[in-house]
């Protein structure tokens, strides 16, 4: 998992994206999944959006490295 998390080779940054976008899928369609709520069509795309968008600094949190250290 730390390898995961913390590598900078484009396989997992590859990794990561599309767990991140497959996260953000499932839960702009959790209507559907849990048939609790409906969530209009066109709110999906920002909702896997605006998931990405968080997901991308948690991981980045539970990697350990800190924006003072960090690799560009």
């Amino acid at each position: 998992m730390s390898g995961f998390l913390t590598s900078n080779s484009w396989q997992m940054r590859l990794a990561r994206t599309i767990l991140q976008g497959i996260i953000g899928v499932l839960i702009s369609n959790i209507d559907l999944l849990i048939g609790y709520t409906t969530i209009p069509q066109e709110l999906r795309p920002v909702i896997v959006g605006v998931v990405m968008a968080v997901l991308s600094p948690i991981m980045a949190m539970l990697g350990g490295k800190d924006d003072d250290t960090a690799d560009y």
